[in-house]
């Protein structure tokens, strides 16, 4: 809904006394509303960042090198494992390449328990060897897997790592509320690897693996125009394939300049610290300063749905205590830190009602509190200024990307992964506009699309291609 028809039914809406003024909507409108002019400056301090963390280790954004060599052909084929960890489920994965960007999954998911998530890291391990174990037999029992074969594994970890080769990774820091001891600052894969061996599980430990270099290689596999992967969901993050010879930091490795190498961008940590280009509101200074990581993953704060929600809720709050809105109500249950869900800004932009009857729902359900229609109106525009700009700025991190490889004249497709891109109303729409205005025409040139599922297809097919390249002998130390 435009502004001015909020506007309008605010006008019309006078008979309820709202305090609610057209000139609130447009201060609103003014702090949240990206110019073209201000997008670009964005993309090409973006450009910088990115440079810079090619150029050395250490970098506010890291530009992790994956060690995932170059393009699958599309023709991998054979049978291999997936298993991914992630905050919620572990989820074991068969996947079989047929050939042709085809393929088949049968998976099973394990449920996390909170204990699990903080106990001993080596019993941590042991739970991820016994679910194979038990998935493994299910599909030998099933003759989906002959008996004894020894299946290639993509480890998909996608907490911070630092990798200096495919199957070995130190894990930097737990993140998702895991807390397992002696796991941080230790090889993953080795202690993962130790785990299968005590359960004599018959899997070789091929790859360790990022979802969003998996959600970039599954894309690509499926989409060979894919150049770039993306998660918009509850994080950020982004990656690409760049020329080794424009990775200065990995020069002394001696790998061919023409190679390419899948990055691993961890871009939601841009313009953390010093603060110089995100045009950051008042409420997002709030959120970074009372975040259990202050002045770290700018972006990300910025853009991602663990933050929408609770950026509406700020600036309701303060109108509470301003007397705006809700007056006379017990508003308390607002008062607690991210209550306010992002879906519940995705539920009132979809809200088509004359009296917005979804949205009088999440403040009555939810919250216990009964709300006028400028109320709601003003709600719901506030919401589409919130969810807008999360969806250009997230448009200023890709184009960086296309800028940086050089490819606006060709174009290419982006695989996007995540619930703010498959779920947020107009979202999609709203990226390709900001593409648009960063870029002119040619912004028409990059387009989207539902990436693959990159913690599942995207780390079998990294296992495949990772094998073929050992197994021809190209950098097998890596």
């Amino acid at each position: 809904m435009s502004l001015d028809n909020a506007q309008s039914i605010v006008e019309d809406s006078s008979k309820e006394a709202s305090p609610i003024t057209s000139e609130l909507l447009q201060k609103y409108e003014k702090l949240f509303t990206l110019t073209p002019e201000k997008m670009r400056s964005i993309v090409d301090a973006f450009v910088e960042t990115l440079k810079k963390g090619l150029e050395q280790y250490g970098q506010v954004v890291p530009m992790i090198p994956a060690f995932v060599f170059g393009w699958p052909t599309g023709e991998e084929t054979g049978d291999y494992l997936a298993l991914d960890l992630g905050g919620t489920n572990l989820r074991v994965c068969l996947v079989t390449l047929s050939g042709g960007g085809k393929f088949e999954i049968k998976q099973k998911k394990y449920r996390l328990t909170e204990e699990q998530k903080q106990m001993e890291g080596s019993l941590l391990f042991d739970f991820c060897a016994d679910s194979l174990s038990a998935f493994l037999e299910s599909a030998r029992a099933e003759g989906t897997i002959k008996e004894g074969a020894e299946l290639p594994m993509g480890f998909t970890f996608s907490y911070p790592c630092q990798q200096d080769r495919i199957d070995h990774g130190i894990l930097i820091r737990w993140t998702k509320g895991f807390g397992n001891p002696n796991v941080e600052g230790f090889d993953v894969t080795q202690l993962f690897d130790d785990s299968l061996k005590r359960h004599n599980v018959p899997v070789t430990l091929t790859a360790l693996v990022n979802d969003t270099t998996g959600a970039l290689i599954a894309s690509h596999y499926t989409n060979p125009r894919t150049r770039i992967g993306v998660i918009l969901g509850t994080g950020c993050n982004a990656a690409y394939a760049e020329r080794v010879g424009n990775i200065p930091k990995m020069k002394d490795l001696g790998i061919p300049d023409d190679t390419l190498m899948s990055i691993n961008c961890e871009w939601g940590a841009f313009d953390s610290f010093e603060h110089k280009h995100l045009p950051r509101t008042k409420y997002d200074e709030i959120i970074d300063l009372t975040s259990n990581k202050p002045h770290e993953q700018a972006f990300e704060k910025c853009i991602s749905g663990r933050y929408l929600g609770e950026i509406l809720r700020l600036v309701m709050k303060e109108l509470i205590e301003q007397g705006v809105i809700f007056r006379g109500q017990d508003t308390s249950k607002l008062n607690e830190e991210y209550c306010f869900d992002t879906a519940y800004l995705s539920t009132m932009e979809s809200d088509m009602t004359p009296e917005l009857l979804t949205v009088t729902s999440v403040f009555s359900h939810h919250y216990k509190i009964e709300t006028t229609l400028a109320e709601r109106q003003f709600f719901k525009a506030l919401a589409k200024l919130i969810g807008t700009r999360s969806a250009r700025l997230a448009s200023c991190g890709m184009a960086a990307i296309v800028k940086k490889l050089d490819i606006l004249d060709e174009g290419c497709s982006i695989g996007i992964d995540g619930s703010l891109y498959d779920m947020y109303p107009g979202f999609k729409e709203r990226i390709h506009e900001g593409l648009t205005d960063i870029f002119g025409e040619k912004g028409t040139n990059v387009v989207t699309h539902h990436a693959e599922d990159g913690s599942g297809l995207g780390s079998a097919i990294i296992a495949a291609m990772t094998k073929t390249r050992k197994d021809r002998g190209f950098f097998t130390n890596l």
